[in-house]
């Protein structure tokens, strides 16, 4: 064999060797995804969110808290006789099964409401006042203020009912409840879900506290429908000047005995 041909076999032959050994190391290399899939009953964490998605949200929450403070600004300070907030937040779907009361500004097909401003409701840490004046609410506020409510059927009761108690003008109010309505954040697994699901209180208020660090678990009480079978309402109580706070002795244990089941259902939207 002649040496030209010889060296062009050598050549040939580590060529070879040298691409076999670059293309191993880059499948040895090569990320593997040992992630598990999320749960739909348990809390979101920070690691379950893609990092594009993150910064969407952070970009998000920046935008809610600059409408929170702007609000913030023209609160008025509440003078009534009472000791903290409850704001109800009714779970629409729930309402909507029911035939008793049945609303179709709320309820018509394809609305897909999730939680709704039930009201704002001063508290005591037992019982609560009620129908304390007889000062009627402005028509023109229900224009101001549309949508703040699921029904306009809403603004009257609340005000006469709740909103007396409170020490506030009628805006000052409403004012007020949309402010602690736009300043709680809802975690995405119940913004407007088109499949139902279980959950329970705890991971319920985990998944609140996940986007809403400044709350406690006591902060949220569930209320039940159906012997505790399904989700009806939702509970956040805040001080009288607005900071989150735990919900009564009463209001928690009242809750305790609504929802008494293991768990229960989550109805989706519509």
């Amino acid at each position: 064999m002649k040496k030209g041909n010889l060296r062009t076999i050598l050549f040939l032959i580590v060529l070879a060797i040298s691409l076999y050994q670059f293309l191993t190391d880059n499948e040895s290399t090569e990320p593997t995804n040992t992630e598990a899939p999320i749960s739909l009953t348990q809390p979101l964490k920070d690691t379950d969110i893609p990092a594009r998605a993150t910064e969407v949200e952070e970009t998000e929450t920046s935008e809610e808290e600059v409408i929170s403070e702007e609000i913030a600004v023209n609160l008025e300070e509440a003078t009534g006789d009472f000791d903290f907030y409850v704001m109800a937040l009714s779970w629409s779907p729930d309402y909507c099964a029911s035939t008793d009361y049945q609303d179709d500004q709320q309820c018509s097909t394809g609305r897909q409401l999730d939680f709704v401003l039930h009201g704002l409701w001063p508290q005591y840490e037992s019982g609560y006042p009620s129908y304390c004046s007889t000062e009627e609410l402005p028509y023109d506020l229900k224009d101001e203020y549309a949508g703040l409510y699921p029904s306009e059927k809403l603004f009257d009761h609340e005000w006469e009912k709740h909103g007396t108690c409170a020490g506030l003008s009628p805006e000052g109010y409403l004012l007020w409840s949309k402010y602690f309505k736009e300043s709680l954040q809802t975690p995405e697994i119940f913004d407007s879900p088109l499949e139902p699901f279980r959950t329970d209180a705890a991971v319920l208020a985990d998944t609140f506290i996940s986007v809403n660090p400044d709350f406690n678990t006591d902060s949220f009480a569930v209320y039940c429908s159906g012997s505790g079978r399904f989700m009806k309402e939702l509970f956040v109580c805040f001080e009288k000047d607005g900071e989150p706070r735990d919900c009564s002795n009463e209001i928690l244990k009242k809750a305790l005995t609504s929802c008494g089941q293991e768990d229960f259902l989550v109805r989706n939207t519509r």
